[in-house]
């Protein structure tokens, strides 16, 4: 017989922790999505996928902005001020970085990847970081609706968890305490 895992022992039906998730409904939920031009050819594929997904889930058209940069430097700014203008419940965050000859991969690679941490560290608006960071143009094929599927289909899947799991975690309206009497001056 197995032994049973420490979580197992408090996960009994005895010890049952309250549990909060996004669900995957997009209804009432708005939608913003910043997508680099360069590296056109993935990004467009990765824009589909989402667009798909959010369709799927029950978005509409017009519940979703589309702001587009010039690459993938440029998502993290773009970013914050869509979620600053408070349009938007998640923003997805689209690009594509392919490993050249030079550092410049590095430095991009991990300045988007902390912007966008940043931005919605910030504001509290959860960012989907659908920025591949290839080595090969073959691997982003790859990740963009080929073998690996399409990354930017589960990064719209991501943005409608997270955008009804951050509902769900706002505070919530303050309890009315009940009043006490007031004193009466002497």
């Amino acid at each position: 017989m197995p032994l049973a895992s420490p979580i197992a022992k408090f996960m009994s039906d005895k010890f049952q922790p309250v549990q909060i998730r996004g669900d995957w409904k997009a209804e009432g939920l708005r939608f913003g999505i910043v997508v680099s031009r360069f590296n056109s050819f993935i990004t467009e594929r990765l824009l589909a996928g989402a667009l798909d997904s959010l369709a799927r889930a029950g978005a509409e058209p017009g519940e979703i902005d589309l702001v587009r940069v010039p690459g993938s430097f440029e998502i993290p700014l773009a970013a914050k001020k869509l979620a600053a203008s408070g349009r938007c419940d998640v923003i997805i965050c689209i690009g594509c970085i392919l490993r050249g000859d030079t550092q410049h991969f590095e430095y991009i690679s991990v300045e988007a990847a902390r912007g966008v941490q940043l931005a919605q560290l910030d504001t509290g608006v959860p960012m989907i970081f659908c920025v591949l960071t290839c080595d090969t143009l073959e691997q982003a094929i790859d990740r963009s609706g080929l073998k690996s599927g399409n990354k930017g289909a589960e990064a719209g899947l991501s943005a409608v968890e997270m955008a009804n799991l951050n509902r769900k975690l706002s505070p919530a309206k303050p309890r009315s305490s009940p009043r006490r009497p007031a004193r009466r001056s002497r």
